[in-house]
């Protein structure tokens, strides 16, 4: 890392005091950077670094709202809208009692360079609240949705910024966010929110996006050593959306998915979760809300385990051949990613957004593992958004089979990209830093283009 990179990250961290996961996000992608900046020094008279990790624009609001007893409760709303050099802010609004500032920055900031490496013109930006829609009815989760909307419509549009959904936020909660957006403006505008239910403007397999994404990229990663997915034994984390549809696309790949887990703990299924077995989770976690404990008393065979392990997470401890971090980020330690190495895992896709933490994602690297970083590998979601977009703006809605060979060949051109930019620089088979330069280089270009000073 040179020294004008080093001071780059003193100045942001002094600037943003206690956002760690901000600060891992910027430093795991700007130390990256150092021979990008020596061969444009361009980017460094611009100061493009600097100007990148500024959002160009955060909205934080309060949400009042009316509970079942009749109590007011006050939740925050926030709205980080990082860069729009290539597009409008696009990224999720996610719902959970984690959400705060740095958090939505550091999700905001990973979209930039995510939303670029999916060839569609998307800015990043990210959204949310510390509302915790479980345990919540439905008619609470529609007078919080009803209230944060009220706030949020008067930021946000087709050409300016498309939310999504994220975690907490589903096909319900975006339905009752539209809702209010289209009583207040009196507009049926089907481009302003992605994740809209297919019969309203939304695009198939929209749900299933981020999770077959992330299949496909790892798909991607194996074929350049002639291997595949078939036959191999994998961990998922998380039940999920994006678990789910891990699950569902590794199934059909033949591949044996054995782990899923939540906030609980996590189940072991040695003989492998089929078809009938994923539905049965889709339908516990979907319908039911119910907790992954359950599984192992529905079906014989498969274990239990509750969390609560300080150093690591057993569920990275289980001898296999692939890893999905699906859940949230840092999930994997410094000891998970060893744990994984020496049960012979020869590739990682992350469908989280980074979820290894720096000390894993160096162990990985060192050992030669394929290992696709989540603003790559989880990029899926997004891509399948813009989609949306586009049949929006077109007044259509293509076919399933239209939208996933779309989401195939987005994934497949984003391995291209972090392939081909790693090769560039001299370090052929790092997907991490393939996957920051070609990102950075497309929205650091744009910015130049537009005089971004």
């Amino acid at each position: 890392m040179n020294d004008y990179i080093q001071s780059v990250l003193s100045e942001v961290r002094a600037k943003n005091q206690g956002e760690s996961e901000f600060l891992q996000a910027v430093h795991e992608v700007y130390s990256t950077l150092g021979p990008v900046i020596e061969r444009h020094p361009e980017y460094r008279a611009a100061r493009i670094l600097e100007q990148m990790a500024e959002p160009e624009r955060v909205v934080i609001f309060k949400v009042p709202w009316v509970d079942d007893s009749g109590e007011v409760r006050v939740n925050r709303g926030i709205r980080v809208q990082m860069n729009s050099a290539i597009g409008p802010y696009k990224g999720g609004l996610r719902f959970h009692p984690s959400v705060r500032l740095g958090l939505l920055k550091f999700l905001a900031f990973e979209q930039v360079y995510k939303n670029a490496l999916t060839t569609l013109p998307m800015g990043g930006g990210k959204g949310g609240s510390d509302f915790d829609p479980k345990g919540k009815s439905d008619a609470e989760v529609r007078r919080f949705c009803q209230s944060f909307m009220t706030e949020l419509y008067r930021h946000i549009g087709q050409f300016s910024d498309i939310p999504a959904g994220d975690i907490g936020v589903g096909s319900r909660e975006i339905g009752y966010l539209f809702g209010q957006y289209k009583r207040i403006t009196g507009e049926f505008a089907a481009g302003v929110i992605t994740g809209k239910g297919h019969g309203w403007g939304g695009s198939q397999i929209r749900p299933e996006a981020t999770g077959y994404g992330s299949v496909y990229f790892a798909q991607e990663m194996l074929a350049t050593r002639d291997d595949s997915l078939s036959g191999k034994t994998c961990l998922i984390s998380g039940s999920g959306n994006v678990a789910q549809y891990t699950a569902e696309a590794l199934i059909k790949l033949g591949a044996k998915p054995v782990t899923l887990s939540d906030s609980s703990g996590f189940i072991y299924d040695k003989d492998g979760i089929d078809g009938e077995k994923l539905a049965w989770v889709m339908d516990l976690k979907n319908k039911r809300r119910g907790r992954i404990a359950e599984y192992a008393e529905q079906f014989p065979g498969a274990t239990y385990a509750p969390s609560g392990a300080p150093d690591h997470n057993p569920l990275w401890d289980i001898p296999a051949d692939c890893a999905f971090p699906s859940a949230t980020q840092n999930e994997i330690s410094g000891k998970d990613a060893a744990n994984l190495l020496s049960n012979g895992v020869i590739a990682v896709a992350e469908g989280a957004n980074m979820p290894t933490s720096p000390e894993g994602v160096e162990l990985l690297l060192g050992a030669g593992v394929l290992y696709g970083p989540g603003k790559a590998a989880n990029a899926g979601g997004v891509a399948v958004s813009g989609l949306e977009m586009s049949q929006a703006s077109q007044r259509q809605q293509w076919s399933r089979e239209q939208v996933d060979e779309e989401l195939r060949g987005i994934m497949r051109a984003i391995h291209e990209q972090a392939w081909s930019a790693a090769q560039e620089y001299g370090h052929p088979g790092n997907y991490l830093m393939g996957a920051n330069i070609a990102g950075f280089r497309k929205v650091a270009d744009a910015m130049l283009d537009e005089s971004a000073v």
